[in-house]
């Protein structure tokens, strides 16, 4: 018997033997503006999302954004980029552990940072304090895949690697969200728990890298409950959320044990204290901040700066325009540009997004 051809092995085909029967189809995926006949002879609706993602400048610029330490003082520390990846990589096993649609765990992964302004969360809340009607890096994301990509084409992304993008963010809700704040697929769940893992796991270790800590500072109730590396956090949340998940008829419902979640309260207030509000990334994350804010002034006062912006026309205003443009800076670029104007010097605007 003639072996399958590729569609057969890698298309939507492949999915019914191996998914869960509540997990998301490719096949059943949909985009906001119908794409007969284009869809990609190797890949899966997700799976060509994904492509299209990682071929965005937005996806690039990534790597050059502050995670927790400053991307400029580290070599060695994480960036929005290798979180992004780390957190698709999470996503990923939760999704074969658990029978669920990889493609589409993975794509919504790869997307969901695209949004974050520079200097993490402090230029988030920068401009979030800012721009009229607020920002998030969320929404943000989803702006940048609906419109702002690919020179204004936007990425016409389906609709479930969309919700995920735009619900993947816990800020200060609870880890797993039920109702309307819930991703409408288990995988898009999936990447919401996984950014929490991600971020717990991995902010120590580059603390240790930059100097601020030393594993002899951290409390011994948490190396016993994680392990001294980022890999055996990681490993202790991923294990406890899959003993802990019930699977029912309908699908997972995510869950930690009681244990868990207590030692990741402890872990998440012990790194608040000693690492994101120490003397260096506060007055670090501070110093950012406050670039935002000197650049979002100069763009939305200054009319000649406002009209040299790209993608402007996209923007109803000339506030949404800076917005738009200050969220999409790499640390680097920003400083930069505030320098350039503060020398009296014409910064030269990227013609390309």
């Amino acid at each position: 018997m003639p072996p399958d051809p590729p569609r057969a092995r890698s298309g939507p085909a492949r999915e019914e033997p191996e998914l869960a029967p509540y997990a998301a189809r490719s096949s059943r995926a949909s985009r906001p503006v119908a794409e007969e006949g284009r869809e990609p002879f190797l890949r899966t609706p997700y799976a060509e999302d994904l492509h299209r993602i990682v071929h965005t400048r937005a996806f690039r610029r990534l790597a050059h954004k502050t995670q927790a330490i400053g991307a400029a003082s580290c070599d060695h520390c994480r960036t929005r980029l290798t979180h992004t990846l780390e957190v698709a990589q999470i996503a990923r096993s939760l999704s074969r552990a658990l029978e669920l649609n990889e493609d589409l765990a993975e794509a919504a992964a790869m997307g969901h940072d695209l949004g974050h302004a520079p200097f993490g969360h402090a230029g988030e809340k920068a401009l979030n304090a800012l721009v009229p009607g607020g920002f998030s890096h969320q929404a943000q994301s989803l702006r940048i895949v609906d419109l702002l990509a690919w020179g204004g084409r936007g990425l016409n992304l389906t609709h479930d690697v969309r919700d995920a993008i735009a619900k993947h963010s816990k800020g200060l809700g609870p880890v797993f969200a039920r109702g309307p704040e819930s991703p409408a697929t288990f995988e898009g769940q999936a990447v919401r728990v996984a950014d929490i893992i991600a971020y717990l796991a991995h902010d120590m270790d580059d603390a240790v890298e930059a100097g601020l800590l030393k594993i002899s500072d951290i409390p011994v109730s948490i190396l016993a409950a994680f392990g001294e590396s980022p890999e055996s956090r990681e490993d202790a949340m991923v294990k406890d959320l899959l003993a802990s998940t019930s699977v029912l008829r309908n699908g997972p419902r995510f869950a930690f044990s009681k244990s868990m979640e207590e030692n990741m309260e402890s872990l998440r207030a012990f790194m608040l204290e000693k690492v994101y509000r120490c003397p260096e990334i506060a007055g670090e994350m501070e110093r950012g901040a406050e670039t935002v804010k000197a650049i979002y002034i100069a763009v939305t006062t200054d009319t000649s700066l406002a009209e040299e912006i790209p993608l402007k026309h996209l923007s109803q205003t000339r506030e949404e325009a800076a917005k738009d443009f200050i969220a999409g800076m790499t640390d680097r670029f920003a400083i930069r540009f505030l320098e350039k104007i503060r020398s009296g010097e014409r910064p030269v605007l990227p013609v390309k997004v």
